[in-house]
């Protein structure tokens, strides 16, 4: 891989995240976090710039980057679109969850990257299927109700999780895996004005090895997926 890891902020929702684009020019924004997580998101690019050196693809034969050692994921609660409590590391039971960071309004990049995880779920045969879990978190908690988001997962594949909560408690989770949310703003808000691109791959220890950018197809995603639960 040439290069290493750069933080990208791309237009859409409100988050930050670190993705290699495999020498292509990254779009950014906006370089802005949250306050808090600023030191936290540079520890874990120091971790990504370590994994990526070299030829990681050829090395792994997979379409995804490897993280060494692997994030540990947050317990941090949020909330499903039940309205129930829902933890990546206690509430996730398959062999391998693949987590997005977005949000509804985006016009376009959440859209591209949902489609492509509902093409490559229905790639899979029975077996590897049911050992996936896609889950959706919204980067956009004050306008994504359970509600607006379970319609939202319903046009690409209703089996998605979706996951929404305190925009705090979504902050913790996400930089637990490198994902930052936008800059504060007074009044308590934040802005919308930067979007995660990478999907996150959880495994049955709760951490995150592996993660996907957004211009990976869902022949890759599912050819990904075969291998990594062949692994096990």
């Amino acid at each position: 891989m040439s290069g290493g890891p750069t933080v990208v902020e791309v237009r859409g929702a409100p988050a930050t995240s670190l993705e290699t684009t495999g020498g292509q020019a990254p779009t950014t924004r906006r370089s802005a976090l949250r306050r808090g997580t600023g030191a936290v998101v540079a520890t874990l690019a120091l971790l990504l710039l370590t994994a990526c050196s070299g030829d990681d693809k050829v090395a792994t034969e997979l379409n995804g980057r490897q993280v060494d050692p692997p994030f540990t994921v947050s317990s941090q609660e949020l909330v499903d679109t039940e309205g129930e409590t829902f933890s990546l590391t206690e509430d996730t039971s398959k062999r391998l969850t693949m987590v997005f960071f977005g949000y509804t309004n985006c016009p376009d990049i959440c859209g591209t990257v949902l489609g492509n995880l509902s093409s490559a779920m229905a790639r899979l045969d029975d077996d590897d299927r049911d050992d996936v879990e896609v889950v959706f978190v919204t980067t956009d908690p004050a306008r994504d109700t359970g509600e607006v988001v379970r319609d939202y997962l319903a046009r690409y594949d209703p089996s998605f999780t979706g996951v929404t909560g305190e925009l705090a408690d979504i902050e913790t989770v996400g930089a637990s895996v490198a994902v930052g949310l936008g800059e504060e703003l007074p009044s308590g808000g934040y802005e919308v004005d930067a979007h995660t691109t990478t999907v996150t791959g959880i495994d049955v220890a709760d951490e995150a090895p592996i993660f996907w950018s957004q211009e990976t197809s869902p022949s890759e995603f599912a050819e990904d997926i075969d291998a990594l639960l062949q692994e096990d």
